[in-house]
């Protein structure tokens, strides 16, 4: 076996191995906001303004095909409060979902909440707990 032979070998699994791990062509399309969920993970009534015992959902859309990790800031008077992530796959139109709720009751006020894809932002929402 040449040496030329062995490079070409490994620049061919290095390929490969790149390509597995990439995110195709899926991307975020938008970003809803709302009190609920439906069966496919989207949001059900569009909305910005909730109670304080209402959960707020959020749904990042996604269009494409492939694997990523989609995460959603939730951040309250300036401060993170939460920050899940999801790693998904998908073929097609997603809607991958994250939430915030808390036992006694969401903190009256303004919340940023900010969707990334693969650790960059995709967007951000303004949502507000009134009492």
């Amino acid at each position: 076996m040449t040496w030329a032979f062995v490079r070409l070998s490994l620049g061919v699994a290095l390929a490969v191995g790149v390509t597995a791990c990439g995110v195709g062509t899926l991307k975020v399309t938008n970003i809803q906001t709302g009190r609920s969920l439906n069966s496919d993970n989207s949001v059900a009534t569009l909305g910005t303004t909730f109670k304080p015992t209402d959960t707020i959902y959020v749904a990042a859309l996604t269009e494409g095909t492939g694997r990523a990790t989609i995460g959603a800031r939730f951040s309250h008077l300036g401060r993170v409060v939460s920050e899940p992530q999801k790693k998904v796959s998908y073929r097609g139109a997603a809607a991958t979902e994250f939430h915030l709720d808390y036992a006694g009751g969401l903190p009256v006020g303004e919340y940023d909440i900010e969707v990334f894809f693969e650790g960059q932002s995709a967007g951000m929402r303004k949502v507000r707990v009134e009492p």
